[in-house]
């Protein structure tokens, strides 16, 4: 179903829409400047810049506060207790005012052309596009180029294989979205009430709410650099006391609700399966058991599904 694009009355007195960027710090400071200066270098010039130091520990509110004296358009939040991802970036978004929006932690570097194509990316879109991805070069503690998010195949296609227009399905079967080169549009993000503020993560939660009502775009640019290093929020997904897992739990709880095909629903036990193997892993007897429980809802357990969850229910 086709949206009417929000048009904020600060983007609509100017050619360019105005973009927000909301720069997201937890104990940053090792990478701090490199990504506050890749705002400063985007060709873009119809930004919105909101600094938001989640309680950091290690000085990184004391450059927050430089750039922003340095900058007096820029606005800085600086929570004095660790909310987490979702609700300190909502802090910002519902004070902002850009018709896109972008998500940046601030341990990744936004490469100068970043903003502009996404844009252009959008305004040759249609309306119903709610969101705007891209490749990603990944990099590491130091900087160092690792790789790419989308790598060629060796068969003229990249891996993994990215998917524009209605992806509910499969952003459901599969992971292929790199979580820093989206841009959201407002609108979009309005209409979920920005991200759940009860879970541990936001992308996959994202994906799954906006797909069922948007579409995604695949722009085949490489716009953002990925660090990765032990301290990212991606590399303490599925460690044996982390959170994540439960957020996830909670989403593809979500995800039942919203599917309407059994194309969906065979993408959601794919998921499901993927996540239960994960947590026999990790040794998580509980969540198995949980993931369990949705996967009979969406499809015939298999005999290594029963398998596992006598596991879970011998280890509880």
């Amino acid at each position: 179903m086709p949206h009417t694009p929000f048009v904020s009355s600060q983007s609509s007195l100017s050619k360019a829409p105005l973009v927000t960027v909301v720069a997201l710090c937890h104990n940053h400071a090792a990478f701090l400047r490199e990504a506050l200066d890749s705002i400063l270098s985007q060709t873009y010039a119809e930004l919105e810049v909101w600094l938001v130091d989640d309680a950091s520990s290690d000085g990184s509110p004391a450059i927050l506060q430089e750039y922003a004296v340095r900058h007096p358009a820029w606005h800085l939040l600086l929570l004095s207790e660790n909310v987490g991802n979702c609700r300190a970036f909502n802090r910002a978004f519902q004070q902002s005012l850009g018709e896109f929006v972008i998500d940046f932690a601030t341990d990744d570097v936004l490469l100068p052309e970043r903003v502009a194509q996404q844009v252009a990316a959008f305004q040759s879109a249609e309306p119903a596009v709610g969101m705007v991805y891209s490749n990603a070069e990944l990099i590491d503690e130091s900087g160092r180029l690792v790789g790419l998010h989308h790598r060629p195949d060796g068969r003229g296609g990249l891996r993994p294989v990215p998917t524009s227009g209605w992806v509910f399905a499969e952003v459901l079967r599969r992971y292929f979205i790199s979580t820093p080169t989206m841009m959201m549009r407002r609108a979009c993000l309005s209409q979920l009430g920005g991200y759940d503020e009860t879970l541990a993560y936001e992308d996959f939660d994202f994906w799954v709410r906006a797909s069922r009502g948007w579409q995604f775009l695949y722009l085949d640019e490489v716009t953002t650099r990925k660090r990765k290093h032990p301290r990212s929020m991606s590399s303490r997904a599925y460690q044996r006391h982390d959170p994540y897992l439960a957020s996830t739990i909670r989403v593809c709880e979500k995800a039942l609700a919203l599917a309407r095909t059994p194309d969906e629903r065979a993408a959601l036990a794919t998921r499901l399966r993927w996540e239960m193997r994960q947590a026999a892993r990790r040794h998580r007897p509980a969540e198995a058991r949980a993931l369990f429980d949705l996967l009979r809802q969406t499809a015939r357990p298999t005999p290594l599904d029963w398998a596992l969850a006598a596991w879970s229910r011998a280890f509880s």
